[in-house]
């Protein structure tokens, strides 16, 4: 008889995890995630994966596109979400392929972001270089030319990134046309030569942003600093935005937000998903850490899955509760 009691026990097991595996809101819908060829957005992407996967989705690698072509892929409903939707940064590419109709953005997913220019510590205490309009100054500019055409040389943003018209505008605004060269292509390459200049002494003047390793290694206030800009200058529709902070300092940009941001009809098909969505929400300092990691040497695929398996851990019980609110949604 007691044997009899563990089997049915178990059978009685089996048959609930079965329908509620069945009951999962996701069972046999098929999610793709999209992000950029920055490799350092996995981690974040893939942390909304698994919580995707955890309400029944299968869901694929992530595919990395340019942010234009992405927003258009999600707009058209190639694609399901990307976990870097910039706020405002991204806000012509998201109104060009339809905004608000084409596309589903609830609740802030990394809050705090901030871009601006820097430059090398020692450089700026020497010369009092604290505004990015001092580079008209011939003499100024040269301290950064690296090329000896006479002009700086800034470590600036990859083409489609969003950051690249930002710069390009800024520059035109604060009259450095002739004193300053963008250098755009491959950040991390153009990021790596900026760093060894700075290890050889060099004056070095760059465009970068956080979350993002690039502040781990050359650090704020220690080794480098943040430019202020004269005043703000934005292009298309971000020209209304005041980068003006609290404290009066301006540094070009303002503190930006990061949103997950979804297709919009497949959110309204998907409630549970579009719950998750909307509750979702990482540290700034959480993806920094993480970005650190991989370009201390620890980014294969196994690496950055490691770090979302340990992320997921020590954060179990806000994971479980979006799952459960998202669940919930779906009823």
């Amino acid at each position: 008889m007691q044997q009899r009691i563990i089997i049915t026990t178990a059978f009685a097991t089996l048959l609930s995890a079965g329908t509620f595996a069945a009951d999962l809101p996701g069972k046999g819908i098929t999610v793709q995630p999209i992000q950029s060829n920055i490799s350092e957005e996995t981690f974040q992407t893939l942390i909304v994966s698994r919580a995707l996967e955890k309400l029944g989705y299968t869901v694929n690698k992530p595919n990395e596109v340019d942010y234009n072509v992405g927003y258009t892929t999600l707009a058209a409903g190639d694609a399901t979400f990307t976990a870097v939707n910039w706020q405002p940064l991204h806000d012509d590419m998201y109104a060009a392929a339809g905004g608000d109709k084409k596309f589903y953005r609830q609740g802030v997913f990394v809050n705090g972001s901030a871009q601006g220019y820097l430059i090398d510590k020692k450089t700026a205490d020497r010369y009092q270089i604290t505004n990015i309009e001092q580079l008209k100054d011939p003499k100024i500019a040269k301290l950064f030319d690296t090329n000896n055409n006479g002009k700086a040389d800034l470590t600036g943003c990859a083409p489609g990134w969003g950051c690249e018209a930002v710069i390009n505008h800024q520059i035109e605004a604060y009259g450095l046309s002739n004193s300053v060269d963008h250098n755009q292509g491959n950040y991390s390459a153009l990021m790596a030569d900026t760093i060894t200049r700075y290890k050889q002494g060099k004056s070095v003047l760059y465009y970068t942003w956080t979350p993002f390793w690039v502040s781990d290694v050359l650090k704020p206030g220690k080794d480098v600093v943040w430019l202020q800009v004269p005043f703000s200058s934005l292009p298309g529709v971000q020209k209304n935005i005041d980068t003006k902070l609290s404290n009066g300092a301006n540094y070009g940009f303002p503190l930006s937000s990061m949103y997950i941001a979804a297709n919009k009809v497949w959110a309204q098909k998907n409630p549970a998903a579009a719950k998750l969505f909307s509750l979702m929400e990482i540290p700034i300092a959480d993806i920094s850490a993480q970005n650190s990691l991989m370009h201390e040497g620890h980014a294969s695929e196994a690496d950055i899955n490691g770090h979302v398996d340990g992320w997921i851990a020590a954060h179990q019980q806000l994971f479980d509760s979006w799952v459960k609110a998202a669940l919930a949604a779906q009823k």
